[in-house]
């Protein structure tokens, strides 16, 4: 994809300044790291705040009589559980095979809208299903080119908020409506760091005055603004699957490790009778995370191996990790191979140890309320 096909930030501009590297992802051109590096980017957020521009996730609405019961029966996990003002984590499940066409955040604000944060390469088609069995009187608009999307994440997060006249501290995985300058901006408790922060849906008019506000007010906490880069490195430490990668339309919610995101007994949800099935038989490989012995650094598409000769699969998502300093990764493993065990991956050619373990790789606040 040419670089005049991709779909740009309006913080574009702000991106270059700060000597961002640019890179291609879901359609878009977005900052990869900036000038100060991925490893400090990470730190920051781990140690203070770090400030991400993610306006290429999906934004999309779901609205009419009904909206709720229509997401309800369709997406996996139970609207039900939670009340207006609430965000849940959710998939999009092929009805035929179970397999995960995306995971995504659906924000609750009631019965008759229900605002969704898909992929960015995934939302035309989390949109496209949609539309294709709506009710009469329910409509999904996609509004990937009105809004923007950043993350304030880090420890000193609702310090940075308070400062720029934001509301904080409510509940994780909920979200406020405030006003920044005249226009409403949605304050979430959410992130994909592992972190404290939240995560700010704003008009595209209104989110470079945003940013700038967060990067002055942040100045004193050691603020940063990080890219894609840090994005991963931080997830992976948390072993949040990345789709298209770690989960996928072959990748079912047991396998991925997300079925905590399917509500079972619902009466209806896409794939809930191929997924009930494979529940019934169990799974033959399942995703586990993969600490290094010594300094090997996984990368996705390595082999994983019992003994030299006997390949158990690829890596699907691998880094080196800032916080421990090791090589961390994940791979979708059968079965058989427990936690505790050891395995090797091919590193560039080389016989890398690593212990099988059960992410997360660190310990986080993401939950300190």
């Amino acid at each position: 994809m040419s670089d005049a096909s991709l779909l740009r930030s309006p913080l574009h501009d702000r991106h270059v300044a700060l000597g961002a590297k640019f890179s291609e992802f879901g359609g878009w051109s977005m900052p990869l790291e900036y000038a100060t590096g991925v490893v400090k980017e990470h730190t920051a957020v781990r140690e203070s705040v770090g400030i991400f521009d993610v306006s290429h996730l999906g934004k999309a609405m779901v609205t009419g009589p009904g909206a709720a019961a229509y997401v309800n029966a369709t997406l996996s996990n139970d609207l039900a559980k939670i009340e207006p003002g609430k965000a849940q984590y959710t998939l999009c499940c092929d009805d035929e095979t179970g397999g995960i066409v995306d995971d995504l955040i659906a924000y609750y604000q009631d019965d008759e809208h229900i605002l969704l944060v898909p992929n960015a390469a995934n939302t035309a088609e989390v949109v496209r299903r949609l539309r294709a069995t709506a009710p009469d009187g329910v409509k999904i608009t996609d509004h990937h080119e009105e809004y923007a999307v950043l993350a304030v994440q880090g420890t000193k997060s609702d310090e940075v908020l308070s400062a720029v006249g934001l509301p904080v501290g409510h509940d994780y995985m909920s979200f406020v409506e405030a006003d920044f300058k005249g226009s409403g901006v949605v304050v979430c408790r959410t992130g994909y760091t592992g972190e404290r922060g939240y995560e700010l849906i704003a008009k595209n008019d209104v989110v470079g005055a945003l940013w700038d506000a967060l990067m002055e007010a942040g100045e004193q906490f050691g603020i940063l603004a990080a890219g894609l880069g840090a994005r991963d490195t931080l997830r992976t430490e948390m072993g949040y699957p990345l789709h298209g990668q770690d989960i996928s339309l072959d990748v079912t919610p047991s396998e991925g490790r997300v079925g905590w995101a399917v509500g079972w007994k619902k009466d209806a949800f896409w794939g809930r009778d191929v997924l009930l099935a494979k529940k019934e038989k169990g799974v033959d490989r399942i995703l586990r995370g993969l600490l290094a012995v010594g300094r090997g650094i996984p990368r996705p598409g390595m082999s994983v191996r019992l003994t030299a000769d006997v390949p158990l699969a690829d890596i699907t998502s691998g880094t080196f990790s800032p916080t421990l300093r090791k090589g961390i990764g994940m791979a979708l493993l059968p079965k058989f191979v427990e936690e505790g065990s050891e395995v090797s991956v091919d590193v560039r050619g080389r016989r890398e140890i690593f212990t099988v373990v059960k992410p997360p790789f660190v310990d986080t606040s993401v939950r300190e309320s």
